[in-house]
């Protein structure tokens, strides 16, 4: 099937490119990106449990600990014991750590610079692409 002389697999190649092009994603920007989503879910269900936290973030629990020790390392997440049940531990945000998920991704500024040259035209056009995406085709 060709779309605008395209085939499905040639735009699917100059998608990728283009999204590389636009959107640092190494290693470090994902490990951010996945830190930040755990903040998000503590900061959602505070105190969190850390099976309210997996399941939020759609990983398993023991993964879940694992990343969760590294935010607490950080000094990003604080573990206490859940006065209502002395088995299970609350996750709460200290202060570093509602700086850190308030603060703004480095390459989401530098997007955002990026789309500030655009022509209000073209902002529009893009807008529309996202649309298409976020559907989930």
């Amino acid at each position: 099937m060709m779309i605008g002389g395209s085939t499905p697999q040639a735009l699917a190649a100059r998608f990728t490119g283009v999204a590389h092009m636009w959107v640092a994603d190494g290693p470090a920007e994902r490990a951010e990106r996945a830190k930040r989503q755990l903040l998000a879910a503590i900061a959602q269900s505070e105190p969190a449990t850390l099976n309210q936290v997996a399941k939020s973030v759609g990983r398993g629990a023991p993964a879940v600990s694992r990343s969760v020790d590294s935010l607490v390392r950080a000094k990003l997440v604080e573990r206490t014991a859940d006065p209502n049940n002395r088995r299970r531990l609350a996750l709460r945000l200290t202060e570093a750590g509602r700086e850190r998920l308030a603060s703004r991704a480095a390459g989401s500024s530098n997007l955002q610079l990026k789309f500030e040259r655009l022509a209000h035209s073209e902002l529009r056009a893009v807008e529309r692409a996202i649309e298409i995406l976020e559907r989930g085709l």
